[in-house]
C-alpha cells in the first residue's frame, strides 16, 4: 500500500507541474511519448459542423479543469492536461484546427452544449438515457466505476450502507446526486460545484465521504494519501464525448475518431500515462456501444 501511495504522489507532482515530464514538446508526440500517426485533415460537405469548424479554425471544448488525471490545469505550463484532454486533442487534430479548451463543471456541461458555449463536452460525463434526451453522444469512450471515498483511519463507514446519516459530498449534477438518494437514502448529501471542494471539505472533516466514479477519487488520493475507496462499485459509468442534440453528422464523425484513438494505440498510451503506470491497473478500450450505455441506466 506504501508503494502504491508514493506512485501517486509521483502522479501529483506532474499534475501541479512540480515535474515537467511533458507538455513542452513537439506536437507530434502521443501520450506515451512516442510519435503519433500524422493525421490528415479530412474534408466536409458544405453546411456540416465539420465544415464550419474547419472554416473557424478552432473547436471550443468544454473539460475539467481541477480533475486529475482526467483534465487537470498544468499550474507551471498553464495548459490542460489528462486523458479526456488526450481525445479531445484527437478530435481537433483530425478536423485540422485549434483546440480551444474551458472549464466544464458537472451542472453546467449540458448548457453549455445547448447555449453553443461548447462545440464539444469531454468532462467526465456519463452517458444515461436522461441525459440521451437532451444531448447526444459519441460511443463510450473510457468505463468508470462509482465508489465512496473516506479518511484513512474512519472505520466506521466500509460501504454503501454504512452512510446512513453521514454527510456525503458530490457534485451538483453528476449521477451521484440520484444514486446516493436511491442507495443511501438517509446519507445527508452535500452537493457543490466541483470536486475540488468536496477535497477540502473532507480533508477539514466538514463531509464523512465523498461518492463519484473511481477514477476522480484516485486523483484525491493522489492529492492527498490519508484518504482510501471503500466498499464494492455502485455504478458502472460509461463516458461519452458530448454532442449537441440532433448534429447526427457530426455524432457520427466523433464517434468514428473516438474508435481510431481505441484502435491505433493511443487509448493504451494515454490510460499508461495518466493513470495505468500509478495504479498498476490493466485496462482495455471499450466495446459498449452507445446503445448498450443508454441501455444501462434504464
Amino acid at each position: 500500500m506504501q508503494g502504491t501511495r508514493w506512485r501517486w504522489m509521483a502522479i501529483l507532482a506532474l499534475a501541479l507541474g512540480v515535474l515537467v515530464a511533458s507538455g513542452c514538446g513537439d506536437d507530434d508526440e502521443s501520450a506515451d511519448g512516442g510519435t503519433t500517426a500524422t493525421t490528415q485533415a479530412r474534408t466536409f460537405d458544405e453546411g456540416t459542423t465539420m465544415a464550419r469548424l474547419q472554416q473557424a479554425g478552432e473547436i471550443t471544448i468544454g473539460v475539467k479543469f481541477e480533475v486529475p488525471p482526467f483534465g487537470f490545469k498544468n499550474v507551471q505550463s498553464g495548459d490542460v492536461e489528462g486523458f479526456d484532454i488526450d481525445v479531445a486533442q484527437a478530435i481537433a487534430d483530425e478536423l485540422g484546427v485549434e483546440a480551444n479548451y474551458i472549464e466544464a463543471l458537472s451542472d453546467n456541461r449540458i448548457p453549455f452544449l445547448k447555449d453553443g458555449t461548447a462545440d464539444l463536452i469531454l468532462s467526465t460525463m456519463t452517458i444515461n438515457a436522461e441525459r440521451d434526451e437532451e444531448i447526444d453522444f459519441s460511443d463510450p469512450y473510457f468505463i468508470a466505476r462509482g465508489r465512496i471515498l473516506v479518511k484513512e483511519d474512519d472505520d466506521s463507514i466500509n460501504g454503501v450502507g454504512d452512510l446512513g446519516g453521514k454527510e456525503v459530498c458530490t457534485a451538483l449534477g453528476s449521477t451521484y446526486e440520484d444514486t446516493l438518494k436511491r442507495e443511501a437514502p438517509t446519507a445527508k448529501r452535500r452537493l457543490v460545484d466541483s470536486y475540488s471542494e468536496c477535497l477540502e471539505l473532507i480533508q477539514n472533516g466538514a463531509v464523512d465521504a465523498v461518492s463519484t466514479d473511481d477514477v476522480i477519487l484516485t486523483g484525491m488520493i493522489i492529492q492527498d494519501d490519508s484518504l482510501k475507496l471503500v466498499g464494492e462499485p455502485l455504478t458502472t459509468e460509461p463516458y461519452g464525448v458530448g454532442i449537441k442534440d440532433g448534429d447526427s453528422a457530426f455524432q457520427e464523425f466523433v464517434s468514428e475518431v473516438v474508435q481510431k484513438f481505441k484502435d491505433d494505440g493511443r487509448w493504451a498510451a494515454s490510460y499508461q500515462k495518466w493513470v495505468g503506470q500509478y495504479t498498476e491497473e490493466d485496462a482495455e478500450p471499450p466495446t459498449m456501444t452507445l446503445k448498450e450505455a443508454i441501455d444501462l441506466s434504464t
